[in-house]
């Protein structure tokens, strides 16, 4: 540990409060490296979307071992260029889940020392400091001891950094360091302003943070310190609530001191499930709806929270009592879950439902993941059924970024046809519901693909990539079930055939349109484009797929996108 000698005594009054970080450096790797079963030593990167990350993000690094690290490869190269750093690199997949899932073993270690922790995010834990660190003698005492104990549960190494103030505890997190009492302001004003991206709890607010240092750069305040000697009323008048955050993080003072806060009452929603959940994508139905009652209990009111409390009891069966995380009670109907999760309010604007919902659905990954690895690690992670979930919103404060339209969303239409929907699947299953989402592709049906409604896909191909030969702009409006066969005939009534040089054998002047039972007269065409080539994997052995696509509009006032394969004509989609 770094930094000092670290006071035990409390903060004079009216200071911000001593906050502890507790860090694993890397983390998106390290769970990585224990999800796929290899160790430690193997050189490794994580692949995934850079927030606000165009063509070709879907390949960009956005994680780094320290063993690939050493061997040149950086945060934001490509596939390619990580591979020609280090041939032997393991590139693994991003996934948010796999991350809070694999977490929650360090966060129980960490409430082994201290009780009332928040998750910030995968990687990075936020305990009070105060009462801790007199208990155990010292700031210093309260690190080596949290290290200690993430190191002997999990095995993980950790860095455990004290400071007044959130970013700057985060930051001596990093060197861990222990920043004396009054010392962040001095300890952050040499700093660049791009370290802002290090306290943003929400991966959907790094976009906005990075796109305001880098404007804050080109003006000329290049460090910290230059942020926090701006008047604070001109940076709220010129940069809005995102640089208040970002120049009371500069100072070293808490996020949200107390005379920024209105008093609000906490909110909270909460269902009994009946019958019980036994497995996790079951309850996961149920906290979609907890958390669209709670997104909307905060949107009515103008609200946003701090913090996210998550709360599950089990029926019957006791989870295993202090060896899961979160235990905070338990009788001889089962055992009580809690774990609670930092949000950002000023910064993002608070989260919504979808994301509300992916924390408690990774939560309770978490736990009964944890649970079952301690009766003898069954492949699927069903511990005991969920009676009862609870989500409540804590640290209220008025939301200002993300308000709903003056005259709110809908009438109701849309929460009620939610609120339907997620009672179908809660029926009949996740996949009973489906609804269409775009990615990446060449033709009509190549680029949406169906997945289960209320959750967000994540594994498509990246729609932001180049797609050479691409059907141009604009796309279909519509697909049919199958392909409908038809012909295009040319005005002596002979069929209209392209050729491997796109050459066309006449100008297509009718389509007769049919299905498998029959067919149907032809229908002059008054306007038509084309013809566009599609040749997909001409490479592999097989001679891969080639298509030609026609675009006509007919007399009938319909609009065909129609493609030959073969010599035959079909009918791929329909425009508006």
């Amino acid at each position: 540990m770094a930094g000092g000698k670290a006071s035990s005594g409390a903060a004079p009054a009216g200071a911000t409060s001593r906050t502890a970080v507790l860090w694993v450096p890397d983390w998106p790797v390290v769970a990585a490296l224990a999800g796929a079963g290899l160790d430690a030593h193997v050189p490794a990167a994580v692949l995934g979307a850079r927030s606000g990350g165009g063509a070709g993000a879907g390949h960009t690094v956005v994680a780094v071992s320290a063993v690939a690290r050493a061997q040149g490869v950086r945060r934001g190269m490509r596939r390619r260029q990580a591979q020609e750093r280090c041939p032997e690199v393991a590139l693994l997949a991003a996934d948010d889940a796999r991350d809070a899932r694999e977490f929650e073993p360090v966060a129980l270690a960490a409430e082994t020392v201290v009780a009332g922790l928040e998750v910030a995010r995968p990687g990075l834990l936020l305990l009070p400091a105060g009462g801790a660190a007199r208990y155990h003698g010292s700031e210093l005492a309260l690190a080596q001891a949290l290290v200690g104990a993430v190191a002997a549960r999990t095995g993980h190494e950790s860095q455990v950094g004290v400071a007044d103030g959130l970013l700057a505890a985060v930051l001596a997190a990093r060197e861990d360091a222990v920043v004396p009492p009054g010392g962040s302001a001095a300890f952050l004003s040499d700093r660049p302003v791009g370290e802002l991206v290090h306290a943003v709890c929400d991966p959907a607010g790094v976009a906005a943070v990075r796109e305001a240092a880098g404007l804050w750069w080109r003006l000329g305040l290049r460090t910290l310190g230059d942020l926090a000697a701006l008047p604070a009323a001109s940076v709220q008048a010129r940069f809005g609530d995102l640089g208040a955050w970002a120049q009371r993080l500069a100072r070293g003072d808490d996020l949200r001191p107390p005379a920024r806060r209105r008093i609000e009452e906490d909110l909270a929603v909460a269902e009994e499930l009946d019958p019980p959940a036994l497995r996790v994508d079951v309850a996961t139905f149920a906290a979609r709806r907890l958390a669209t009652a709670l997104h909307d209990l905060l949107a009515v009111r103008g609200l946003a929270c701090g913090r996210l409390r998550i709360t599950a009891r089990t029926a019957g069966v006791d989870l295993g009592g202090d060896d899961v995380g979160g235990v905070v009670g338990g009788d001889g109907e089962g055992a009580v879950l809690e774990r609670v999760w930092r949000t950002d309010d000023a910064a993002a604007g608070g989260m919504s439902a979808a994301r509300i919902t992916d924390r408690v659905r990774w939560q309770l990954e978490g736990w009964l993941t944890a649970a079952s690895t301690r009766r003898g690690g069954e492949a699927d992670p069903i511990v005991a059924p969920i009676a009862h979930l609870a989500l409540a919103a804590e640290e209220v404060v008025p939301a200002t970024t993300h308000q709903p339209g003056l005259w709110g969303a809908d009438a109701g239409e849309g929460e009620r046809a939610r609120r339907a929907l997620g009672r179908v699947q809660g029926l009949l299953g996740g996949h009973a519901v489906l609804t269409v989402e775009l990615q990446g592709g060449r033709g009509p049906r190549d680029r949406v693909r169906l997945v289960p409604f209320g959750t967000e896909g994540g594994a498509g191909r990246d729609p932001g990539l180049p797609w050479p030969g691409a059907l141009p702009s604009p796309a279909p409006a519509g697909l049919p079930d199958d392909p409908v066969p038809a012909r295009v005939l040319d005005a002596a009534g002979h069929d209209v055939v392209v050729d491997a040089r796109l050459a066309m054998s006449g100008e297509p002047a009718a389509v007769a349109c049919g299905d498998t039972g029959g067919s149907r007269g032809p229908v002059a065409v008054t306007g038509w484009a084309g013809p566009w080539p599609l040749a997909e994997r001409w490479w592999s052995g097989g001679g891969g797929a080639r298509r030609v696509y026609l675009q006509a509009v007919l007399d009938d006032g319909r609009a065909l996108l129609l493609a030959q394969t073969g010599g035959v004509w079909q009918v791929e989609a329909f425009y508006d």
